[in-house]
């Protein structure tokens, strides 16, 4: 018992050797996914493919434009499935791209001109503004995707993702006034719409 206790010093654990547990289906599909599998690449694109979809959709606010979207953003997952850590929800990582891959695409096309700068929006006043809350989410979707896409672009990042303005106006190289500008303009068109409906 001395000498195995005199030795003990000599012995070096590698997190390898230490089992954390049974890996979780998701664990497994994306190690198979690492490795290239077609299959579980396949059933990850059909899990994750209607949540994306929409999120698509909301930014481009065209079902063609969103598919081709979700099809960029999809090639992107695959390529750089080896950087997810394993922190934070899949899920949450995966929007991330889908949102980054949704805004070059805006880019890419000129969309995403913020032509109208603060001075537009200074007359502006949060006075007109009254609640949406009576509206459902699809129904407050279908007009979101309505608003020009600089507006809608802002709505949907600050509004259904929760980016700060700060990270708006760092993704969209734009200042963080702009942002909020943007966001004002955004709910007083929807508030515009609204009455229309009712």
């Amino acid at each position: 018992m001395k000498r195995l206790m005199g030795n003990l010093h000599l012995i070096t654990w590698s997190t390898e050797d230490v089992q954390t547990g049974p890996k979780t289906e998701e664990e497994k599909l994306l190690e198979a996914c690492r490795k290239g599998n077609r299959k579980a690449q396949k059933q990850l694109f059909d899990r994750l493919s209607p949540k994306m979809f929409a999120l698509c959709l909301r930014y481009m606010g065209d079902r063609d434009e969103a598919q081709d979207v979700l099809q960029e953003g999809f090639i992107t997952l695959f390529s750089r499935l080896d950087t997810y850590s394993g922190a934070g929800a899949f899920e949450g990582w995966a929007r991330k791209i889908f949102v980054n891959t949704a805004l070059m695409h805006l880019r890419k096309t000129d969309a995403l001109k913020l032509s109208d700068d603060i001075d537009a929006a200074r007359g502006l006043t949060s006075e007109a503004a009254t609640p949406v809350q009576n509206l459902g989410y699809k129904e407050l979707m279908k007009l979101v995707s309505q608003l020009p896409p600089g507006l809608r672009t802002v709505f949907n990042m600050y509004v259904v993702e929760g980016y700060s303005h700060k990270e708006i106006a760092q993704a969209l190289e734009v200042e963080e006034a702009t942002s909020r500008s943007k966001l004002q303009r955004a709910r007083m068109r929807l508030q515009e719409l609204i009455r229309k409906l009712y």
